[in-house]
């Protein structure tokens, strides 16, 4: 006389009419299994899955119609609903289609009476595909933290191991957020750091009111420079460079200090090739304004395979940096707009062997007897990216299309442009037929014969229905 003894006797008599609505409207397939596990009914209830291809399951032993063996947990969770358990879920995994794709289905079961059950099954394809976008997501954000954490380390190591001070100053309350340690050597003689100190300190009086005055001229201007400044000790001259910065919402002053000693008016490029620099994993390259080579590090020679630094001297870059002249030339107008540019893509050419790919983050200098340009060349050959996964053989955006123009031939570049949209717009189609394929046929224009054959050279989908028959 309870809830769940009606449901036994309305299922046992006359499941189909009394429960095929609800069923329809809450279930994508419904097996009604024997106490052999033999299929004795099957129907689905959405287009996404025939009724032809379920109703051929009908007869069978249910294992055939698996995957794979049943779970081992199929056994205990049947028992038990046949000894009356409340419905009890369990996850099956169904072979579907001539061309063995899977079903995944999570499947409730009910007793009938005698052994037999009601299994109500949910297609498990949609959420497959959605836990398939957030990991897909969560990697790419992954693969974003990891590049953001190599920059920052490589510029942060490139930033203490400069041999100028420089400070990077909150431009409204003037505190100092970031220096590196000659900044602290120069100012604090290296006792104690300057971060969270307000700024100008370690000048003479004179020499702080014309930093004063230079923090209101860059605010209007962009930019400034100061010479011959004296510190509080009064012994030694500084060179101030500063410029305004806006990012995020924040403003900030970057600031340069060159002692007089290693001030410009020395050899081009002295400043530059300090031991560290010259050991530096990155290639570095000091440039003139017209793009010859002022100095360069020992990492550079091995890219170039130079034997010595006299070989590259007084040379243009573009010998070595790209397929001609374009890659220099874009790169130095840019930096004579922007001050800086990250992440240029090239390849270094030497004069015998293979080409590399190279990363290429770069400066202006704004010295008036010095190198004009600081290029930071990274070799990338051998890093590792990930596929798009539509194939592993196509590029995974139009952007990477485009950063291969120069390294790959154009009409190499418009086959490969033109599988990416068409692999693209069958896998919208998709989408927005939610995966019904003839559907998505008729939304392109195509045969189903058609689609077919692009599924399968591009290997989109799970589920292969070839040669089936799919309800519009």
């Amino acid at each position: 006389n309870n809830s769940s003894d009606w449901t036994r006797l309305l299922l046992a008599q006359q499941p189909k009419t009394v429960l095929a609505p609800l069923l329809e409207g809450l279930a994508d397939l419904a097996l009604t299994l024997d106490a052999d596990d033999t299929v004795r009914d099957a129907e689905s209830f959405t287009s996404e899955l025939p009724q032809r291809s379920i109703a051929a399951w009908k007869g069978r032993s249910l294992e055939d119609t698996l995957a794979g063996a049943p779970p081992e947990h199929w056994r205990g969770v049947r028992e038990a609903v046949v000894r009356g358990a409340a419905a009890m879920p369990v996850d099956l995994v169904h072979r579907f289609g001539e061309g063995g794709g899977e079903l995944p289905v999570q499947y409730r079961l009910n007793p009938l009476g005698d052994g037999a059950v009601l299994a109500v099954g949910v297609d498990l394809r949609p959420s497959a595909n959605l836990r398939q976008q957030l990991v897909n997501a969560q990697q790419a954000l992954e693969q974003d933290y990891w590049r953001l954490r190599q920059i920052e380390t490589r510029y942060r190591r490139l930033f203490d191991m400069l041999g100028e001070g420089v400070l990077v100053l909150d431009a409204v309350s003037l505190r100092v957020l970031e220096v590196n340690p000659r900044a602290d050597e120069l100012l604090h003689g290296g006792e104690k750091s300057l971060v969270g100190k307000v700024f100008p300190r370690g000048f003479d009086s004179a020499s702080t009111r014309a930093i004063e005055e230079l923090f209101a001229q860059i605010r209007a201007l962009g930019r400034g420079q100061l010479h011959g400044l004296t510190l509080a000790d009064g012994e030694q001259r500084i060179d101030v460079s500063a410029s305004f910065l806006r990012q995020a919402g924040e403003e900030r002053f970057l600031l340069r200090l060159a002692g007089r000693e290693t001030a410009p008016g020395t050899r081009a490029g002295a400043l530059f090739l300090s031991a560290a620099l010259r050991n530096a994993p990155d290639g570095v390259a000091l440039l003139d304004a017209d793009g010859r080579i002022a100095a360069v590090n020992k990492a550079f020679l091995e890219l170039a395979q130079l034997a010595g630094e006299e070989q590259a001297l007084g040379h243009g870059l573009d010998r070595w940096l790209g397929r001609s002249g374009v890659d220099l030339n874009v790169l130095l107008a840019n930096l004579r707009e922007r001050e800086a540019v990250k992440l240029f893509a090239s390849n270094i050419v030497p004069h015998a062997g293979s080409s590399a790919q190279v990363e290429i983050s770069a400066c202006r200098l704004d010295e008036p007897d010095g190198p004009a340009f600081a290029l930071f060349i990274r070799d990338v050959e051998r890093r590792v990216t990930s596929s798009h996964p539509v194939a592993a053989k196509l590029p995974g955006s139009i952007d990477q299309v485009t950063q291969r123009v120069g390294r790959v031939p154009l009409k190499d570049l418009v086959r490969e442009s033109t599988d990416l949209i068409e692999a693209l717009c069958i896998e919208t189609a998709l989408e927005v037929t939610q995966d019904n394929r003839a559907s998505a046929a008729e939304l392109l224009g195509l045969s189903r014969q058609s689609l077919y054959a692009k599924l399968r050279r591009f290997k989109i989908g799970a589920v292969d229905t070839e040669g089936e028959e799919e309800p519009g």
